[in-house]
């Protein structure tokens, strides 16, 4: 289960007021980004779904994400074309009440580039992972089992180690067989409930998936 930090407070009283963001930065493997004013490809706060079966956290962290996961523009965060969905994904673990540190944190101008590796980069938020266990708990995806909504995922397209991609468990369900069926969303490719499975055997044959929980 992804760990907690400082941070509830800013998410909720953010949603409360109606304020909207859209998304965000990157650069070198993948990124994403969040912005303050509702693009018009946002669905309207009407149209978010109730997430109240969730804690108060992952229900924080989802309603941003759907909010956000079409957005292209962002003051606060910045947008990385055709590399924002790490910082898409930073802007929702920042919503669910991740506090910032010296190794993960954006910068306040909202120049995407100026933020930190970690930030924007698969890899670098993967090494970032890696370096603090008592964030997020690695799952390769023989345990999707015990992926949860909220947690993070992560794609290495051609098996080389690296992380060509990241996104947002939206959904995690169990089919008729007994197995497990995983929904993400996330920026750059704007995707909202998208298949793990589609996105590693139609969409990027042989890419393999990887958890962080």
């Amino acid at each position: 289960m992804l760990a907690l930090g400082g941070g509830v407070a800013w998410a909720v009283t953010q949603y409360a007021a109606g304020d909207e963001t859209a998304a965000a930065a990157s650069s070198g493997d993948t990124t994403s980004g969040l912005e303050r004013a509702v693009p018009e490809a946002t669905p309207a706060a009407s149209a978010v779904a109730d997430y109240s079966m969730y804690s108060p956290e992952v229900a924080a962290q989802l309603t941003y994400a759907s909010r956000h996961w079409n957005g292209t523009t962002s003051e606060q965060f910045g947008y990385l074309d055709e590399n924002d969905c790490v910082n898409f994904a930073s802007q929702t673990l920042l919503a669910r009440g991740w506090a910032e540190d010296d190794e993960w944190w954006f910068d306040e101008s909202g120049d995407p580039y100026a933020h930190a590796d970690a930030w924007i980069s698969s890899t670098a938020f993967m090494w970032y992972l890696e370096d603090h266990p008592e964030r997020a708990t690695p799952l390769t995806d023989d345990e999707r089992a015990d992926v949860e909504v909220g947690d993070i995922v992560q794609f290495d397209w051609d098996d080389s180690g690296d992380r060509d991609h990241t996104g947002v468990v939206t959904s995690v369900e169990t089919d008729d067989d007994g197995g497990t069926r995983i929904l993400y969303a996330g920026h750059t490719d704007p995707t909202w409930d998208r298949s793990v499975d589609y996105a590693i055997t139609e969409l990027h044959p042989g890419g393999v998936a990887y958890y962080w929980s």
